[in-house]
């Protein structure tokens, strides 16, 4: 049953979810969403029954002391909504949680419940996966959908990806069934340096967000994260020639697949949310989403006994059965 008693009326809400698990490299989706919530305060007001979707001995749950007195808390998915002020308020409905074990249709109807029940206009739905990109070049942001109609109106990729899917897939699936519009936003994080977190991929994810739905979003110390991270993976891949020869041949591939995009309308396009920004101011088990619809085994950066990290030698160019893309 769902009770939104304590919810008020909503001002053109979107619903912008994000799930830990296969769907969430470096942390990067789910780390946006918490992001959001932080920032403007959110308030939860519901909470999916953990026993309905979540195998406990995969996920399972904490002990933690408050005031003396043990209490427990489970792994599920929670519900909270936020008002972005400005000239045009609107709310956001945002949904964090885990990718769950079992009842994916139930779930996800679950879900729809609440989007219909608020009077969510859209549904954005963040991923993250591991990719053959360096870590230098700006992250790359895929928009997909499967309406047609709304890849057309909102500057983004209809879907045509065929394999293994998770819940991001699964859920924009069936908003589309259920005529809700939907929308994907999948970050690429470099496979070899998907250690959480990835302040560099949340912060991309954000901006994304904040073009599609035209909301201001604060950022707070994201950038200086962001730019702290690179720096600190350019030194650990510039202590191995092969990981920083590895790099220069990500590099020199991103630059001849992009060279095409540098037209006039791209620039101008890049140029404008530039601006807009400038003027408003302010691991998972289980692996990740690859290319190939496949599992990443894990990060590729590894703690050592002297408590310094470093990248291994990473597989030579061709040579590697992890190619990435969306599920989606």
């Amino acid at each position: 049953m769902i009770e939104l008693e304590g919810v008020p009326e909503l001002i053109d809400p979107v619903m912008v979810a994000a799930f830990e698990g296969w769907n969430d490299a470096g942390d990067a989706a789910s780390t946006a969403v918490a992001h959001l919530d932080r920032e403007w305060k959110g308030e939860v007001f519901a909470a999916l029954d953990a026993e309905d979707y979540y195998d406990f001995q995969v996920n399972r749950p904490t002990v933690w002391m408050d005031a003396g007195v043990r209490k427990i808390t489970w792994p599920t998915t929670r519900l909270s909504v936020v008002r972005v002020g400005g000239d045009k308020p609107r709310d956001l409905v945002l949904v964090r949680g885990i990718e769950p074990s079992m009842r994916w249709r139930s779930f996800c109807n679950e879900l729809l419940g609440f989007a219909h029940e608020l009077g969510v206009e859209l549904v954005v739905i963040l991923g993250a996966l591991l990719g053959d990109t360096p870590h230098t070049r700006p992250v790359p942001i895929s928009g997909t959908t499967s309406d047609p109609d709304l890849a057309q109106r909102m500057d983004l990729e209809e879907t045509k990806y065929e394999g293994p899917t998770g819940i991001v897939g699964v859920l924009q699936e069936a908003c589309t069934h259920a005529g809700v519009p939907a929308v994907s936003l999948w970050a690429a994080v470099p496979h070899y340096v998907s250690q959480p977190p990835n302040p560099k991929a949340t912060l991309a994810l954000l901006n994304r967000l904040e073009d599609l739905i035209d909301v201001r979003i604060p950022l707070g110390e994201l950038p200086e994260d962001a730019r702290a991270w690179q720096v600190g993976v350019d030194q650990l891949a510039a202590e191995d020639s092969e990981v920083a020869e590895y790099v220069q041949s990500l590099e020199e591939a991103r630059d001849t697949a992009e060279l095409p995009e540098a037209s006039g309308e791209a620039i101008a396009r890049e140029f404008e949310r530039y601006l807009r920004r400038r003027d408003g101011g302010g691991p998972t088990p289980g692996g990740h989403a690859t290319a190939d619809g496949g599992e990443s085994p894990g990060p590729f950066l590894r703690d050592n006994p002297s408590g310094r990290t470093k990248p291994p030698k990473p597989p030579k160019p061709g040579n590697t059965d992890d190619d990435e893309s969306s599920d989606d």
